[in-house]
């Protein structure tokens, strides 16, 4: 897809933060050997099981992922150097001295690395407290600043005012990462509304991203790029009232949602009938099905030439080509030599609505 040139080791442009799903894992699985080594996922994980596991050992020999058990009980299943796997620890400012010396062990098992991860909602103390905590961090996990990547964690921004909002935090932080010598330092946020269950059905709906904006806003910092995926940043908040076939398409602005609910016939035609639409849509890449695994999927869907599947698969196949997408979008024109260029009418807003949930649940069309 995207080629690392002269030989050289990539480095990472392209830090997205993923749940711990069979979904998300098997749409990093899927990428190809020039990919890999430009991603630094990291992957939150909310239950630790032996598929998870599994999973995590069967990416790419050139993709190390980040793995965060923040959310985890802080148990010796939750210890990331007894999973067996490689990997890299994301660190927290506000973890205990049991977990942080855990995780000085794994990151000396696999490089000597760990990702710090700094959350704009909750981490809100001054800088002298911060670079306190980042200090006890280090001095536990015996690491240095140049053996960390910080990640500024913006969480949720789904609207113009979350963006408002997010921009002077993430700008504060970065004044104050310059102190020290971080190995990098990215942003990352999640665009996706918290819920979609209330879009329209049987037509694709565009919904900004918002996440892309706040970065774009932030050009001049220099911070590398992250976001959540076609996920939003609220584990769990689609709730399980919406099981309709969707799926989450990526362009440069925005996504394009598709839920179809079409009655009659079987399920495998009504899905068929989606990606029919989707695959004769505007913002369909020239490239086509060799954009991205999860694009040949959805065409061959289009012709009739496998099953629906299920709503981890939809959500595979919506994480491989959002995540090609952004590589296409952030590597320099002359390194992306896979995707092939997007149609200058990507966003036409003449194919289906304009519109994304409000707060409230409302939906906002364009006139």
């Amino acid at each position: 897809m995207v080629p690392a040139h002269g030989g050289r080791a990539a480095e990472p442009v392209y830090r997205p933060v993923l749940a711990g799903r069979r979904g998300e894992l098997e749409a990093l699985a899927h990428l190809d050997d020039a990919s890999a080594p430009l991603l630094a996922p990291v992957i939150d994980v909310h239950a630790v099981d032996p598929c998870t596991v599994d999973l995590l050992g069967r990416l790419p020999a050139g993709l190390l992922p980040a793995v965060d058990v923040s959310a985890l009980p802080d148990s010796p299943e939750s210890e990331l150097v007894r999973w067996g796997v490689p990997l890299v620890p994301v660190i927290g400012l506000a973890e205990g001295n049991r977990r942080l010396l855990a995780h000085g062990a794994a990151a000396r098992a696999y490089g000597r690395r760990a990702v710090v991860r700094l959350r704009t909602g909750q981490d809100r103390d001054g800088p002298d407290a911060t670079t306190a905590a980042v200090e006890r961090v280090w001095r536990l996990t015996r690491l240095v600043p140049e053996q960390c990547d910080l990640l500024v964690d913006a969480g949720d921004v789904c609207c113009p005012a979350d963006v408002r909002l997010a921009e002077p935090r993430v700008r504060r932080l970065a004044e104050w990462a310059r102190r020290h010598a971080w190995r990098s330092v990215s942003v990352a946020a999640g665009g996706m509304p918290p819920t979609l269950a209330r879009l329209p059905t049987d037509e694709p709906v565009r919904v900004d991203r918002f996440d892309w904006q706040l970065w774009q806003r932030l050009a001049d910092l220099g911070l590398g790029y992250g976001d959540y995926g076609v996920d939003c940043a609220m584990p769990g908040a689609d709730g399980p009232g919406d099981r309709l076939p969707m799926l989450r398409y990526t362009t440069t602005g925005a996504w394009w949602v598709y839920r179809w609910s079409r009655r009659g016939g079987r399920g495998d035609d009504r899905f068929a009938d989606l990606c029919r639409t989707l695959v004769a849509a505007p913002h369909w890449p020239v490239a086509g099905a060799t954009f991205s695994w999860g694009d040949h999927e959805i065409l061959r869907r289009a012709r009739r030439g496998a099953g629906a599947g299920s709503s981890a698969n939809w959500i595979a196949w919506s994480t491989s080509h959002h995540l090609a997408h952004v590589l296409a979008t952030l590597l320099p024109p002359e390194r992306d030599q896979g995707g092939g260029p997007w149609r200058t009418d990507q966003d036409g807003p003449e194919r289906g609505r304009a519109g994304r949930p409000q707060r409230g649940g409302e939906t906002r069309r364009a006139g």
